[in-house]
């Protein structure tokens, strides 16, 4: 499988994006698509993740409310919507891909991942 994120952008505060991330090769039962993201000189944060199959979605508590993790299947296309932008929502986001993660718990941690895809910058301002 390969990810291919897209959909960053710079916006002002209170604006919304939506990112996508398109996957492309195998598909895996027991897969699921996590969203990251990461600025300089910091570690790479949990935002969202989403199953393959099912309704399972996690968010990061700073963004629950305001970001929607979805997905196309028919398309393999994964979605992050991103409302209500604040400055600290900047970042270089990433997909990544997870499999046989066992709980919704373990995909906050980025080392359940083992594909990754590119970054797509973000930028918030006032």
């Amino acid at each position: 499988v390969q990810l291919q994120a897209s959909g960053g952008g710079s916006v002002q505060a209170g604006d919304s994006l939506r990112l996508s991330c398109a996957a492309s090769g195998r598909v895996y039962n027991n897969a699921a698509i996590g969203w990251f993201r990461q600025v300089p000189g910091k570690e790479r944060e949990f935002v969202a993740a989403i199953r393959w199959h099912g309704e399972s979605v996690k968010y990061a508590d700073s963004v629950k409310g305001r970001f929607t993790a979805s997905r196309d299947s028919a398309k393999s296309t994964f979605y992050l919507q991103m409302n209500g932008l604040v400055l600290e929502d900047t970042g270089v986001y990433y997909c990544a891909e997870a499999v046989d993660f066992g709980s919704m718990t373990n995909l906050l941690r980025s080392t359940k991942y083992f594909l990754w895809g590119q970054g797509t910058q973000v930028t918030v301002s006032s």
